[in-house]
């Protein structure tokens, strides 16, 4: 692919948006490469972790392209943001575990991309904003929506407002970044995590990412109740048929 790498390391996927003189920013090609992997990762038993981040120092992903947005009538502008978020929704529904391993700018659509991840870990240079407002839009690739869920709609409001970017230790203490690591030891921190997990369920990871996604929406008791299901349906699977069963053995022995 000509804008985005892609890597197989056993079980761990690292998809590397590939752009580094545009910041990584994302086009339609980049778009749609990036859709093109997200299906193929999706659909491969042996991926069971999945990390996304961008080429270079500088840049996960520094927004979308301006220059292709510039000239977009409304009805372009909302079928633009129809095909972001459909991919980020993609993204954020896989049942496997991603992680975004942000190295520099996460931007607009950058932010985006990293928010719709299960788990952000960040280099110690890294920035997150959503700095549309300055551009005379607002966030369309799921920012409005994901933002105030991850830090609060009192901080999500400011930012989108603003359009001001916050360094790394800022996004740690909002809840925005799971950890802060210095940016040469980023990818080898992030890789060991993406191990780590690979090493669990996809499918038992399918089912607490759906009950956590469907919940969030829902009042407490209805929450609960969607979780009862999905705790149920785990007991036809035979990670809990091993996992029960090795556990038993260890504590037996």
């Amino acid at each position: 692919m000509a804008n985005v790498d892609f890597v197989k390391e056993g079980a761990v996927a690292i998809i590397t948006v590939n752009r580094p003189q545009a910041l990584n920013a994302l086009n339609e090609e980049v778009i749609n490469e990036l859709d093109e992997l997200i299906t193929k990762v999706s659909c491969d038993p042996e991926i069971k972790s999945v990390i996304i981040t961008g080429a270079g120092e500088k840049a996960f992903v520094a927004g979308a392209d301006i220059k292709e947005m510039s000239e977009l009538t409304p009805e372009e502008g909302m079928a633009l943001s129809e095909r972001g978020q459909a991919l980020f929704y993609k993204v954020e529904n896989m049942k496997k575990v991603t992680i975004a391993a942000v190295n520099g700018f996460a931007l607009g659509g950058g932010c985006e991309l990293a928010m719709a991840c299960d788990i952000r870990y960040a280099s110690a240079k890294a920035k997150f904003g959503q700095p549309e407002i300055n551009l005379g839009i607002i966030p369309g690739y799921g920012g409005t929506q994901r933002l105030p869920r991850l830090i609060g709609m009192g901080r999500a409001k400011e930012l989108i407002f603003s359009g001001d970017m916050i360094g790394a230790e800022e996004a740690y203490r909002v809840g925005l970044v799971n950890q802060i690591y210095a940016p040469e030891e980023l990818m080898a921190k992030v890789k060991e995590k993406a191990e780590k997990l690979a090493g669990k369920s996809s499918e038992i990871i399918g089912q607490a990412k759906s009950a956590i996604h469907n919940g969030i929406d829902m009042d407490l008791a209805s929450g609960c109740n969607y979780e009862a299901r999905a705790f149920g349906l785990c007991f036809a699977n035979k990670a809990q048929k091993e996992g029960m069963k090795a556990f038993l053995e260890k504590k037996k022995g």
